[in-house]
């Protein structure tokens, strides 16, 4: 079999999920699951290594993904709405698809921002340093998007324009997503694969640099959302879905696209202000390593046992000053 037959096309999927019993398991969901056990495990690993403990990692985690969940809901929603709403608001939609959300339609700026919520939340609520916490989890999110883009696939969605490079995609002419008026035959741009392999691509550039320049205050979330607009903007530029689009000096894109666009800018101006002001004195360089907010400092195992030891030594003195039979030396 010559390889050029090989690479003819990139299959539909057999099947976008199976039975257990009455229920049915979308392997969607299960990439969106596996993603976010991926990026726990990366961030617990991460945040071990700056001196906190891997289930801190999860206690946040738990926050950031459940306001992540709203979050990326409530954007899709938003930004498409005429599935739910109709067009122009006109009520011919259908309001309870909100809730599908195995039907797809998450969108990652919405988790994005739900989860940093969620982040934030988190750590007040367990006294740490939000930053050093969002530097720990950024590759984990990025690895995670790798991976939850696959649900793409297996849903035969948000895939890209008409093409005829031997790694076009196929998608059943008879699914709902497959564009009107074109040839069943017809071949689209993977962008589920794009997006996934530019993601895993900046999990170990991020990890590298980290390894060589120890990124901190911010700086590896900044690094992240960067590399990801870098990948995310093109790949939007060409996908088919519907999705609402603006006008901002005389440039027509999709709403996705000016999202990128923006937090790019925002993360080049938080990178280059973190790269400003870096730690310089080792004073400085022990503030950019504390992980927990003030007060809520964890004890270490060494600290902790010389206050048992102190307390075991005061309570032995209490009960010799309180025994009247006690042994007193004659005078």
């Amino acid at each position: 079999m010559h390889l050029a037959s090989l690479l003819a096309s990139i299959p539909p999927p057999p099947t976008d999920g199976f039975d257990i019993g009455p229920v049915k398991i979308h392997i969607y969901a299960l990439c969106i699951i596996l993603g976010g056990v991926l990026a726990f495990w990366l961030g617990g690993k991460r945040w071990a290594a700056r001196g906190g403990k891997s289930e801190q990692m999860y206690d946040v985690g738990l926050w950031a993904v459940l306001f992540g969940i709203i979050g990326a809901r409530l954007y899709h929603v938003i930004t498409v709405p005429d599935v739910y709403f109709g067009p122009g608001y006109d009520g011919s939609g259908d309001p309870w698809k909100i809730f599908a959300i195995w039907e797809g339609g998450i969108a990652i700026w919405g988790a994005i921002i739900g989860g940093a919520l969620g982040v934030w939340f988190g750590c007040r609520r367990y006294g740490l340093r939000m930053l050093p916490m969002a530097d720990a989890i950024a590759p984990g999110v990025l690895l995670a998007q790798a991976v939850g883009r696959w649900g793409n696939y297996f849903n035969q969605e948000l895939f890209g324009e008409p093409t005829t490079l031997p790694w076009g995609l196929e998608v059943e002419a008879d699914h709902y997503n497959f564009p009107a008026g074109l040839p069943a035959d017809t071949l689209f741009h993977p962008t589920f694969l794009y997006e996934s392999l530019w993601n895993l691509l900046g999990v170990a550039v991020l990890l590298l640099i980290d390894r060589r320049f120890k990124l901190r205050n911010g700086m590896m979330l900044a690094s992240y959302i960067v590399w990801y607009t870098l990948g995310r903007i093109p790949i939007e530029s060409i996908r088919l879905d519907k999705a609402q689009e603006f006008t901002i000096l005389g440039i027509t894109a999709r709403t996705n696209t000016w999202m990128s666009v923006l937090m790019f800018l925002l993360a080049v101006g938080l990178l280059i202000y973190a790269i400003v002001n870096r730690p310089k004195t080792p004073q400085e360089h022990a503030e950019a390593e504390k992980i927990y907010r003030d007060g809520h400092e964890e004890e270490s195992p060494e600290t902790a046992q010389h206050e048992v030891d102190a307390d075991a030594a005061a309570d032995d003195v209490k009960t010799i000053n309180t025994d009247g039979d006690v042994d007193k030396p004659a005078s």
